[in-house]
């Protein structure tokens, strides 16, 4: 029987590094006030994504949450 490890994890793909890699060279050429738009940019991005994180977690670990007796539970 065999068994793969399912691992749900998001990926980077090389083609993602390498248009990383060209819009660096592209904001190096363009000049500082780019760069400055660019990391605002980024910074406001990784911070919603915490804040979504952050608030899916909490809702997924409720004290109100309906407990399931573990006779009553299915195998996948």
């Amino acid at each position: 029987m065999s068994y793969r490890r399912k691992d749900t994890r998001p990926r980077v793909a090389l083609w993602m590094l390498v248009a990383l890699g060209d819009v660096v060279l592209l904001l190096a050429s363009a000049g500082l006030p780019v760069l400055v738009a660019l990391l605002t940019v980024v910074t406001v991005t990784v911070a919603g994504v915490v804040v979504w994180r952050l608030s899916r977690r909490a809702a997924l670990t409720r004290t109100d949450a309906v407990t399931v007796p573990v006779a009553a539970r299915r195998r996948a």
